[in-house]
Order: C-alpha cells, then sequence, then structure tokens
C-alpha cells in the first residue's frame, strides 16, 4: 500500500469551508472543489516508492499488469480505468451530459482526423473513453438529473406565467414525449431571448416562497438563476428533476442523461474520462449540434440508490458498469474489521473518523481526508472506528478464480438507473 499525496482543485463552483472542515484545516477563503485521489493524468497523485515521491500514473505505466492486474489491462489498457474524488460544491455546476463508449471513441477519431488539438477549447473529446459516474452523498447533496415527463415540464412552464413560454408549453403538451423533449431542449439552448431568460429568472425569484405544487423546485431553478446570470441553460434547466440526496444515498449517471450538481459534499467515483459536453450554466464551448446527438430525450426519475450490504459487511454501491465499483466500509460500527480481497487495484479514502489499514508491506493510519493505493494483488485489511470508501474495478473486469475469505460480494447483477 501507498498513501497519496493528493491535489485539490480549486474551481469558482468549489466550497471554501466544506473540504477544509473535512480535513480538519483551517479554510483560506478560496473555493475547494475537488480533491483528486488516481492517477489522472491532469493531477496525479504521488506515491513514495524507492525513497522518492513518484506520479502514480508514471508508477502504473513503469509495471501495468503488476500495478493493475492482467485482467484489468486486457479490459482497461495499461491506465487505472477510474478517479476517486471528494468534490463539495457550494454553486451550480455546469449543465452536461456524457458520451457512452461507442460515442466517445467515434467522436474522438473524428475530431483527431480534423486536426483539432487536445487543448482546443473548442474540442468536445478529450478521449476515447465513456465518462459514468456516481455520487455518493456525505451531506445534504442537491442536484439536477434526467428529464421530467414533457407533460410536467408544460404544467411547471404554465405556473411561472411568463409571457413567451406558452408555445412551448404547447409544443411539449401536444407532441409525442421524446420529439416534444428535443424541440423544446433544442429551442432553449438555441439563444433565445435575453428578455425571455431574465422574466423566468424573476418569475422563480417571485415563486419560490410563495408555496404551492412547485414551490420547492421553484427556490432550487431561483439559485441556479442567480448563480448564471443571464444563461440560456437555465430554460434547459427547468425541463431537467431537482434531485436531493441524504447522507449516504448515491446516484449513479449514464451516459445522455442531463445532469448538474448544485449543492453539498460528497464521494465521487469516475471512469477515468474528460469527455463532457455541456448543456449550459457555463461560459465554456457548448456544440448544440453534438449535443443534441448525445442526449437521450426520455423522461426518467433519478432514484437514489442506496447501499447493499453484502458478506461481510461491506456496504456496495451497485452501479452498471465496471470501470469501478464503489462500497463503503464501517469499521467499529457495521463490523470490527473487514478483510478485502486484492483482485483489482483500489484507492481507499476515509471520510470520517479514524482508520487502519494492513497489507503485506505495513500498515497505514487514515484520518478523515487522507487515502491510499494498493495495487492489485493486495489484501488489505481495515480496522478502526471511521468510515471509508473503497473504489475498485468491476468483479467482471478483476475476473479472478477465487475470493479470499472477507468481503465476498455475489456475483454482481447489473441494474439500470
Amino acid at each position: 500500500m501507498d498513501r497519496l499525496r493528493t491535489t485539490i482543485r480549486r474551481y469558482d463552483w468549489g466550497s471554501p469551508t466544506a473540504l477544509p472542515e473535512l480535513l480538519g484545516v483551517a479554510p483560506d477563503g478560496t473555493p475547494q472543489a475537488e480533491l483528486w485521489m488516481g492517477a489522472h493524468p491532469a493531477a496525479p497523485s504521488l506515491v513514495e516508492r524507492g525513497g522518492h515521491l513518484r506520479p502514480l500514473d508514471a508508477v502504473v505505466a513503469s509495471d501495468p499488469a503488476g500495478e493493475l492486474g492482467a485482467a484489468a489491462v486486457r479490459r482497461f489498457g495499461p491506465r487505472l480505468p477510474f478517479l476517486l474524488k471528494l468534490l463539495a460544491a457550494d454553486a451550480p455546476l455546469s449543465l452536461q451530459v456524457h458520451p457512452d463508449a461507442a460515442q466517445a471513441a467515434a467522436g474522438y477519431a473524428r475530431e483527431d482526423a480534423a486536426g483539432i488539438p487536445l487543448d482546443a477549447p473548442h474540442r468536445t473529446y478529450r478521449d476515447a473513453h465513456h465518462k459514468p459516474e456516481m455520487i455518493v452523498a456525505l451531506s445534504p447533496f442537491e442536484g439536477l438529473c434526467g428529464f421530467r415527463p414533457a407533460r410536467e415540464c408544460a404544467r411547471l412552464l404554465d405556473a411561472l406565467e411568463v409571457a413567451g413560454l406558452a408555445p412551448y408549453a404547447e409544443v411539449l403538451r401536444s407532441r409525442p414525449e421524446a420529439d416534444a423533449l428535443r424541440e423544446v431542449f433544442s429551442a432553449f439552448l438555441a439563444s433565445p431571448a435575453p428578455d425571455l431568460v431574465a422574466r423566468v429568472a424573476r418569475a422563480l425569484a417571485r415563486g419560490a416562497g410563495s408555496g404551492g405544487e412547485w414551490a420547492r423546485d421553484r427556490a432550487v431553478y431561483a439559485g441556479v438563476a442567480r448563480a448564471h446570470p443571464g444563461d440560456p441553460g437555465l430554460l434547459a434547466a427547468l425541463l431537467v428533476r431537482p434531485v436531493r440526496l441524504a447522507p449516504g444515498e448515491a446516484l449513479f449517471l449514464g451516459p445522455g442523461v442531463p445532469h448538474a450538481y448544485l449543492r453539498g459534499l460528497g464521494v465521487e467515483v469516475m471512469a477515468g474520462s474528460d469527455n463532457v459536453l455541456r448543456c449550459g450554466l457555463t461560459a465554456k464551448h457548448v456544440d448544440v449540434a453534438e449535443l443534441l446527438r448525445i442526449v437521450r430525450f426520455a423522461p426518467g426519475r433519478a432514484g437514489a440508490v442506496r447501499p447493499e450490504v453484502l458478506p461481510g459487511g461491506e456496504e456496495l454501491y451497485r452501479a452498471p458498469v465496471d470501470d469501478f465499483r464503489l462500497s463503503r466500509l464501517r469499521p467499529g460500527a457495521a463490523r470490527a474489521a473487514y478483510r478485502l480481497d486484492g483482485s483489482g487495484p483500489q484507492v481507499l479514502v476515509c471520510t470520517g473518523g479514524r482508520a487502519r489499514l494492513a497489507g503485506r508491506r505495513g500498515e497505514l493510519a487514515l484520518r478523515a481526508g487522507e487515502s491510499a493505493y494498493a495495487p492489485a494483488g493486495e489484501e488489505v485489511a481495515v480496522t478502526g472506528s471511521g468510515t471509508v470508501f473503497r473504489a475498485t474495478v468491476g468483479r467482471e473486469a478483476a475476473r479472478r478464480e477465487s475470493v479470499p475469505t472477507g468481503c465476498r460480494p455475489p456475483r454482481q447483477q447489473l441494474n439500470s438507473h
């Protein structure tokens, strides 16, 4: 095992206090949005090997099979296929979607063939991989995820009583579901009159405290409008459901589903990709034509994912991908100790209390916000009195012959969200 030296990413939407409070340090007054744990080349964690600190991506590249396991290398190539984060949002992130694997590969090849530099602001596909992700709330967490049914969207637009919204509401009531959502979503992104965005923002602010059926949702959208004044993405966001997670609940974000994080602290795991197509609430590039190819225009209620307690006490957050597998361990609460198999690479982070990790090469003590990396083949015993989140590759990607005694999940049944 290796203790990880990690990097905090300072984006404008980050909370100035949430991560410092978790880490037990004084805030410095600046937004601290994400703490990255993994081998992403933009901010790889550092590990000590041979008396020297080395970036984890370089360590993996020097011995992919030894670090990741032969099965993971065959499945994902010579790279750690996931990134673990602590995420602290104090303002809305961009409304966005992610491509599926085929769309990402095709888009990356197309932009490469066109000679668009990887760091160009108008480049959409930074790599050839999909980007499913999951977030587990550590505090009450708010976001937007998935389209409302078209007729429900129409009722919300009617309730705002804003001149200019009636034609969109009529489309949502009269057209087939997917066609209606596509037409109105496209129109809202196609530079609507600035005064319409402003009038909607004022109507949301007026209605947020007035009670009634839409009061709570209006308050959510009014917060979005305050954070992104004049952004036409506000109108597109009205078609997307607010979602609220209690601590311990999770949200899985699959391809083509519009979503945005709004506020809260959570543990996020994602496939190792930078492919994001933004729909609005951002100053960055919005490729409307490509976006409309990727978005899945189907309503869906974003249900909270709750952990399944497996034999051995490990609490698994199931996701229909094998790039990552996320679970929660609570030594001292659910059981005295956990013994984790080493079928694939693991990143473990303590989010509260104290934890102790023991492996072949020694022990590590973790406090809140501290993390560790264990290469494939390293069995880890977890004890203590805290909470630890464990990210590794999916069971199908690890493909081992046998499972050591300890946290033994059943064969994973993939369920859709």
